[in-house]
């Protein structure tokens, strides 16, 4: 016999009576919901969850195992500061903020003006200099020659002289020897004179006699004197004879110091030679500081951080702007010391880009020397005061892969997470 519940509603269960007495639940339009379907529903969202916690675990595991990651990186690069390497007006600026400009290109024009001029008269300064080494050069062949042809000459000279000097002495002695024999004659005379004329007074001989003798004497005693200033002028002769040879001595004397005028000449030369290379260097510096009222860009890449108007003065060291080259760059990620153990130079790296969402190829390059907190302005003294341990981090350097592509897109200090393959 089955008894239905007749108050059971719709969608309700149904309790049945069978004929044995057993009550059996009829689901209705609710049966989803029941208890049976709640417990199954309950195992299999407890069998989802336990089997996805195994996964993550796994997952952890493997990562954790095979990869070390951190979120403390970014991408670095260059930036190289372009100055001025001349005082000046900045007369032009030929690039706009953030432009990218080949490496070559002009940036800053300084008015050349004043290093135009500059250049003219080191120009002028070194054709001087030029000119007087040429002739300096010249000289020294010629003075050569007449110091040669000086010394022949003054030896000549002195041997001419010492000849005159012989001959005035032999015409001194011959004036001498004359002076002696007029003055035996005069001597002869005289005293002929003497008895001549005690002779004439007692009229033993005549009185022409008398006065031929007085004429012989008087010419005796006139010739005695004239062979004195004969003695004297013949004396006079051979002192000028020889101071002419004393002069001639001192000439060739001269003319024997002759190589070292040579000498003297040629260091006067080197000289003027050294002056050409030193007004040719001061050429060739106006000429630089002329180039440099130019500056160039010495890298290609962005610019970046300029500091300089038209109409500004500039001094020589004076950062104008910067250059970032995108061509060199790559990631410094500071990873933590206990990470390093399995890290090495070569292992390849996942990088992913927090502003693109992409991620990129690349390898490590090398390992700082030293943790960050070492460069900074005042490093930690860990022997002074409390002492509080904290995990260090050591920057790695981390290089892009060369196949990658879109590396344009990518600038020094955009964030990035870099996970390292160390096993």
């Amino acid at each position: 016999m089955v008894i239905e519940n007749e108050n059971a509603s719709p969608g309700q269960d149904n309790t049945v009576v069978n004929a044995h007495g057993s009550e059996e639940v009829h689901h209705g339009a609710g049966h989803l919901f029941s208890r049976e379907n709640v417990r199954k529903w309950k195992r299999v969202i407890v069998v989802v969850v336990i089997t996805l916690l195994a996964v993550g675990a796994v997952f952890y595991w493997w990562h954790s195992t095979f990869w070390e990651s951190t979120d403390d990186a970014q991408i670095d690069g260059h930036i190289n500061p372009v100055s001025a390497r001349v005082r000046g007006h900045v007369a032009r600026l030929d690039f706009k903020d953030y432009q990218y400009v080949a490496a070559g290109s002009l940036l800053v024009e300084i008015d050349p003006t004043d290093y135009q001029v500059a250049v003219e008269r080191a120009r002028a300064e070194y054709a001087d200099a030029l000119a007087g080494a040429h002739a300096a050069r010249i000289t020294v062949p010629i003075t050569s020659v007449n110091i040669r042809s000086g010394i022949v000459s003054a030896t000549a000279h002195v041997a001419n002289t010492r000849a005159g000097v012989a001959a005035m002495e032999k015409q001194l002695e011959a004036a001498q020897a004359r002076q002696r024999e007029n003055e035996a004659t005069n001597v002869l005379a005289q005293a002929n004179l003497t008895r001549y004329r005690s002779l004439v007074t007692r009229d033993i001989i005549s009185r022409q006699q008398y006065d031929q003798t007085v004429a012989v004497a008087a010419s005796a005693a006139a010739a005695v004197d004239a062979a004195h200033a004969l003695v004297t002028a013949s004396r006079a002769q051979v002192e000028q004879a020889r101071d002419r040879l004393r002069q001639a001595q001192a000439e060739l004397e001269s003319a024997r110091t002759g190589p070292q005028q040579v000498s003297v000449t040629r260091l006067r030369a080197d000289s003027a030679h050294a002056a050409v290379k030193r007004y040719k260097a001061a050429l060739d510096q106006a000429e630089l500081n002329l180039r440099y009222t130019r500056v160039i860009t010495p890298v290609a890449g962005v610019v970046g951080k300029r500091t300089v108007e038209v109409g500004q003065n500039v001094e020589p060291g004076q950062v104008l702007l910067s250059i970032i080259p995108l061509d060199d760059i790559w990631v410094t990620a500071n990873f933590k010391e206990t990470g390093l153990r399995r890290m090495k130079p070569g292992q390849k790296v996942s990088i992913y880009v927090d502003t693109y969402h992409r991620t990129y190829d690349g390898h490590v390059d090398s390992i700082s020397g030293a943790s960050g907190s070492r460069f900074s302005l005042f490093p930690p003294e860990n022997a002074t005061g409390n002492y509080v341990k904290v995990v260090q981090r050591i920057p790695v350097k981390i290089i892009f892969e060369k196949s990658q592509a879109g590396g344009e897109l990518l600038r020094p200090g955009m964030s990035v997470e870099a996970a390292v393959r160390v096993k």
